[in-house]
């Protein structure tokens, strides 16, 4: 069987912790932060870990 390209858009935004999680960004972070509260921008700057449904999926882009 012939080896999956990675869909490079998924490899910008997911990254793969040592244990095999795969980790994203926050969304509705990147601008019109002014309406936004100090709480939220806070909780936007971290990254949070992917839930279980979605990983299969993401694991297919990213080509593993």
């Amino acid at each position: 069987m012939p080896k999956l390209k990675t869909n490079r858009s998924a490899a910008k935004r997911f990254k793969i912790t040592g244990t095999g999680k795969i980790v994203r960004h926050h969304a509705k972070s990147a601008h019109i932060k002014t309406k936004k509260a100090p709480k939220l921008k806070r909780y936007l700057r971290g990254s949070e870990i992917v839930k279980k449904p979605d990983e299969k999926r993401i694991y297919r882009m990213l080509g593993l």
